[in-house]
Parts: structure tokens; sequence; C-alpha cells
């Protein structure tokens, strides 16, 4: 019975943590979904956190839990999970993206968990208990996910710009500043569904090998998904101010309607890879399409210096998380 209880309070710990990593993933990320809205003058600070908490919660009842069951079950072999992988896995994406935050980097908290997952199993047991196809297609998506935003991204531009030819800059800048929310409320959908579901993923990672969950469920258990829902939307609302003024201001200068096909841009890519149950960085999708908006003006109209930083950090995050993930495995290793 005491071996029951000391189980059950561990377990109850990482459930904790995973919920504040959500928050964090949340107040983290806030950027992505704000960040144009917020720099074309459309909404308030205070104004977009709020909407874009909104519909990162109601993202709960449009997508399927096709990514909470990748990184659940496809980044690394089920039998060896534990509580020290756990533990170690929510250590190394929570200090990177305390680290990226401090900085003001806007890097993937996404790939911060994944990079944190490898990082703890493979301290474990070695590279051989990692799921090759489930960590080949999140890496992959490191590039396809920006280069789809960018490619989406400037497409939208230069239809928009063809569209609107003839018409008055002053009276489409009046119709992209009420588009605008459309399109910041369907990214902000995206963000939801594709994040929310990574700390699910792992929460129930933890359940079914403590014995909490039954390896054959189909579905995790349902306050852990309401639970991460709810931890993403409030860390939406207090946002991350230092990153939104990379990502709104620094990159490249927006209108309205370069808002509307970034925010667009990125929120189909966002669905395409939440329906295919690939767990995607929200920072590098919405990254690309900004970028792709500001290159259909001018080249110089993007401040490329800027986007080799952020890029720099993508490249790393990966195996920062997991060095930190593997060094915290060994420590739990003495705690649990």
């Amino acid at each position: 019975m005491e071996t029951v209880q000391a189980a059950l309070w561990v377990v109850v710990l990482l459930v904790l943590m995973a919920i504040a990593f959500d928050f964090m993933n949340g107040f983290h990320d806030a950027a992505n979904s704000i960040a144009t809205v917020v720099s074309t003058g459309v909404l308030k600070p205070t104004q977009a956190v709020v909407f874009a908490a909104f519909f990162n919660v109601v993202a709960i009842f449009i997508f399927h839990l096709s990514v909470a069951a990748t990184v659940g079950k496809g980044i690394v072999q089920p039998g060896v999970v534990d509580v020290n992988v756990v533990f170690g896995a929510l250590v190394g994406a929570i200090v990177w993206n305390l680290a990226t935050w401090h900085w003001g980097i806007p890097s993937s908290s996404s790939h911060a968990l994944i990079g944190g997952i490898v990082g703890a199993a493979a301290a474990k047991a070695g590279p051989g208990v990692l799921v090759t196809s489930g960590i080949v297609k999140t890496v992959v998506f490191i590039f396809v996910s920006p280069l789809l935003g960018y490619l989406l991204g400037s497409l939208m531009m230069v239809l928009v710009a063809w569209l609107c030819r003839r018409a008055r800059p002053s009276k489409v800048d009046h119709w992209f500043r009420r588009l605008q929310l459309l399109s910041a409320g369907a990214y902000s959908l995206g963000h939801g569904g594709n994040d929310a579901q990574k700390t699910i993923g792992i929460i129930w990672m933890l359940l079914i090998a403590t014995g909490y969950s039954a390896a054959g469920d189909a579905e995790p258990p349902v306050w852990a998904v309401v639970s991460c829902y709810a931890a993403i939307g409030l860390g939406t609302m207090f946002g991350g101010w230092r990153i939104v003024k990379t990502m709104g201001q620094k990159i490249t200068k927006l209108k309205p309607v370069g808002g509307f096909c970034a925010e667009t841009g990125g929120a189909l890519t966002l669905f395409v890879a939440t329906g295919l149950g690939i767990p995607v960085s929200t920072t590098h999708t919405i990254t690309g399409a900004i970028v792709g908006v500001g290159s259909t003006q001018r080249a110089a109209a993007v401040r490329w210096g800027v986007a080799g930083n952020i890029v720099w950090a993508w490249v790393l995050t990966i195996p920062a998380a997991a060095l930190v993930a593997a060094l915290a495995y060994w420590v739990s290793t003495l705690l649990f």
C-alpha cells in the first residue's frame, strides 16, 4: 500500500509539472497567435491575448487527438517510459523554454518537449528505444512547416494584391482590419489544437507507464484533455511580450493585409499537420509565413539577420533540450 501511495504522489507531481509546461507553452507561444494582430494595431495586447486564449480552448471541440497519440506512443517505445524519463523530458523542455523566453527568441516549445523525451529515453536505454518513424516525421516538419507557411503566406499575399489591385489602400486596410480577426482566430485554433495535444500525449505516456491508464486505451482520460487545453489557454492570456516584439516587428513590418495573409497561411499549415497527427512547431510555422509575406514586397523588407538567429534556435532546440533532459533523468534516478 505504501508503494502505491508513493507512486501516486510521484505521478501527481509529474502531471502538475506537465500542466505547468503546458501553461508555459501558451505563455511562450502566445506571440505566435497574436504578434501580427497586435503589431498591425487591429487589437490591443490585452484584447488579443483573451481573443487567442478563447480559440486555443475551443480547439478541444475541433481536432481529433492524433498529435497526442503520436507523442504518447510514437516517439519512444512505451515499455521504456517511466517516471524518471517523464521527469527528465519535462525538465529539459521547461529549462529550454525559460532560456529562450528570457532571451526573447521564438523557439519551439513543441520540439523542446520532443527533444526532452528523446534525451531522457536515450539516457535510460540508449538510442535503440526511439521510434524512428515518429522522430523522422517530426524532424522533417521542422523544415516543412516553415516552408509551407512561407509558401502559403506569400501566395496569399500575391493573390490578395492582385484581387485588390484597383482598390484604394485605405479601403483595403479597412477591410483587412476586420478580416484579420478571422485569420487570427483560425491561427489560435490551430495553435491550441496542435500544442495542447503534445502535453496530453506526455501525460498519457506517464499514465500508461505507471499503470493508471491501459496501453490499449484509444484516447487519454478526459480530465487530462480538459486540463491541458485550459492550461494553454491561461498561458496565452498571460502572454510573452518579449517574443511578441520579435515576431511582430523585428522580422518585417506588417500591415493588416500582411497579417491576414501570414495568419491564414500559418493556420492552413497547422490544420494539415494536426490532421496528420504530426507535432509541428507553431513558432516555425508563423515565422515562415511572416517571412513569406515580407519577401513578396521586397527581399530587403525581411530582416534576414533576425530570421537567421531564429533558425539557429530551431536547429539547437531538440539537441539542447535532449541534453538537459538526459542530465535531469540521471538526477531523478537519485530522487525517485
